[in-house]
């Protein structure tokens, strides 16, 4: 059995795509707007395992670490349906000390659903801000957008 896509990128660009389906929806057929928060989060994990980053693995290092999300914000242009093919697509713009700047969009086509801007926060398992580990950002640089 082959594992699940991870989508792919496009330039700087991660691509997810992402079906709805029945479980998705309230009883209207429309997307339950929580269920947004839950495709971004897909889309950023999944990033992340494009470009050889893995959360268990950062959580295997000599300092452990993981991230929380200290801000997000979700403007919803359209609904979405059931039935619907949706692409999920992040980009990490940069690192500012222990903080990620990642904006994000999901599309139906060229039609634009919602947009997301998120900060997030490397932490150890304390819970205390850290800075991101030199592979995680490494992996992470050429693709943020003050990159040459």
């Amino acid at each position: 059995m082959s594992d699940p896509s991870s989508g792919w990128l496009v330039g700087r660009e991660h691509q997810l795509p992402v079906r709805i389906y029945y479980e998705d929806t309230d009883f209207t057929g429309v997307v339950y707007h929580a269920n947004y928060l839950r495709y971004f989060e897909r889309g950023r994990s999944d990033f992340f395992r494009v470009v050889g980053v893995s959360h268990s693995a950062l959580l295997e290092q000599p300092n452990p670490s993981a991230f929380t999300i200290t801000r997000i914000t979700v403007d919803f242009k359209r609904a979405a349906r059931i039935d619907d093919a949706l692409l999920v697509r992040t980009t990490y713009d940069s690192v500012k000390g222990p903080r990620l700047f990642i904006s994000q969009r999901i599309t139906r086509g060229e039609e634009l659903i919602a947009t997301a801007q998120v900060e997030a926060a490397c932490i150890d398992l304390a819970g205390r801000a850290i800075r991101p580990p030199a592979g995680l950002k490494d992996a992470l640089a050429p693709l943020f957008a003050d990159s040459p």
